[in-house]
């Protein structure tokens, strides 16, 4: 009785201690139970479809990168302002809409299944599965009409303030970049509305737990931009404009197939205004707006100090940079599936299963990390010449690959720890220790720069994921929020 008593005593104090539930059950990080093998239906096709567009960005970088310095610093900014541009709406509507139809999803067919079981009971006559028709998903309307002003907002910002923005991140009117980094970034605003209603259909189908779907219009799209971009760069003369124009055919080729699958299993018409979820995505969608914010800010300061230094830093920068952001994505691969999986969870109050969810793609993250850590690093160094010729660029890559391949680990649970708190709706903290992390980040890029120019530049990004990582540790490492239940 005593040995048992301290058992129970010892087990009572470790789960005084939710530090340790990161490391519970470690061993089975690699088994492929239940929880693991519905990890990976949901990461793996989500983590191509999240990497294939950056990985048309560098498809891109790649063909802009043999018309000259110039040219690929030029289209360097413009990306980074595009990208920053659209993560200010994309995120927020996706993570969102992710969570919501996952839960709405869930406590449908909790009550359908319920209803079936209460009629079988009854002795009534057998309900047929197939005989269910389209979903009702509030959520799922509310999203696209969202997105596709959202997009339009977005293109008419970009179109008519290119060149303050352009100044704003250091290519002034004098500069040799300011016509093509121009002419590209307004020929990609034109894809706004597509690449968010796009978006906002992929966080939908990520809320059915269907990661394939996006997965094959992500596909299409991406191979068309690569098939025209030879086409309009080098054929057709049209440049950097052809880059962009390939950009935008393939984003609206994308929405157009998403949009066409999406329709056969969701009534998009819902039967009044009122069953729309526009308070609901207003009120938590301005929270994650503040937390990208924070984020954006960070990643586009140091954008604009690297195009301080000049054309050939701000080229080997985007090179850098391009291959950091493509690669650490596969990591939110597991962050989709930590989201639609921790959703349904705690729509359905099983905290057991978001707890193992969320300490098995933790630890999945980290593995990865390193794993990307390697793979980034051997192959960076031995193929930055695909991307420039110029000896000067080159120099500076290598200078940078021991940050892009170093911060891999660090970045793959930071984009897991985001995951996994939307998952469990905690946007609140998400959007505040995300300013918190955003100011210290802010002030080390600034102080770094002046000390150590592209390296301090990537010291203070390497920072910046640090603390982002600490954040998501201290949320769920403390029982804290909807974590609580971590201290019975």
């Amino acid at each position: 009785m005593a040995e048992n008593g301290a058992l129970q005593l010892a087990t009572t104090r470790k789960w005084r201690i939710p530090l340790l539930i990161f490391f519970k059950d470690a061993r089975n990080v690699f088994k492929m139970d239940e929880i693991g093998v519905g990890i990976l239906r949901i990461a793996v096709p989500a983590a191509m479809a999240l990497a294939a567009d950056p990985v048309a960005s560098l498809i891109d970088t790649a063909f802009i990168g043999h018309l000259g310095a110039v040219e690929i610093a030029a289209v360097g900014v413009s990306i980074a302002i595009f990208n920053q541009a659209s993560k200010v709406t994309i995120l927020p509507l996706v993570n969102i809409t992710t969570s919501f139809v996952a839960e709405e999803d869930t406590v449908q067919r909790n009550d359908q299944n319920s209803a079936k079981k209460e009629v079988i009971e009854k002795g009534f006559v057998t309900i047929n599965d197939e005989e269910k028709g389209k979903r009702h998903i509030p959520s799922a309307s509310t999203a696209l009409i969202c997105g596709g002003i959202l997009g339009l907002l977005q293109a008419i910002l970009l179109i008519f303030c290119a060149k303050p923005l352009l100044s704003i991140m250091g290519v002034k009117s004098d500069s040799p970049m300011i016509t093509p980094a121009r002419k590209y970034l307004t020929l990609r605003a034109l894809g706004s509305p597509a690449v968010l209603l796009s978006l906002a259909m992929q966080g939908v189908f990520r809320g059915f737990k269907d990661t394939k779907t996006p997965l094959y219009a992500t596909i299409i799209g991406d191979v068309t931009n690569v098939i025209l971009d030879p086409i309009f760069i080098f054929i057709c003369g049209l440049g950097v404009s052809g880059a962009a124009i390939a950009h935008v055919l393939s984003q609206y080729l994308m929405s157009l197939i998403l949009l066409w699958r999406l329709m056969k299993e969701v009534d998009l018409l819902p039967p009044t205004g009122k069953d729309l979820q526009f308070r609901r995505f207003l009120k938590n969608g301005f929270l994650l707006l503040v937390r990208v914010i924070a984020a954006t800010i960070c990643v586009t300061l140091a954008a604009s100090r690297a195009a301080r230094l000049g054309p050939t830093p701000m080229a080997a920068f985007q090179v850098c940079l391009q291959v950091w952001m493509t690669s650490s994505l596969l990591a939110d691969g597991l962050a989709v599936a930590a989201q639609a999986i921790i959703a349904s969870a705690f729509a359905e109050k099983d905290y057991q299963k978001a707890t193992t969810t969320a300490t098995r793609v933790l630890q999945m993250s980290f593995f990865l990390g390193l794993g990307l850590a390697v793979v980034v690093g051997v192959g960076l160094y031995l193929g930055d010449g695909i991307f420039s010729k110029d000896p000067s660029v080159l120099h500076i890559i290598a200078i940078g690959i021991p940050f892009v391949a170093g911060t891999q680990p660090i970045n793959s649970i930071a984009f897991v720890f985001d995951g996994v708190n939307y998952g469990a709706s905690d946007f609140t903290y998400s959007a505040y220790s995300m300013v918190l992390v955003a100011i210290a980040s802010i002030g080390s890029i600034f102080v770094l720069f002046k000390a150590g120019g592209f390296v301090g530049i990537w010291v203070a990004l390497t920072i910046f994921m640090g603390l982002r990582t600490f954040a998501g540790v201290w949320r769920m490492g403390t029982g804290t929020g909807p974590w609580r239940f971590l201290r019975c």
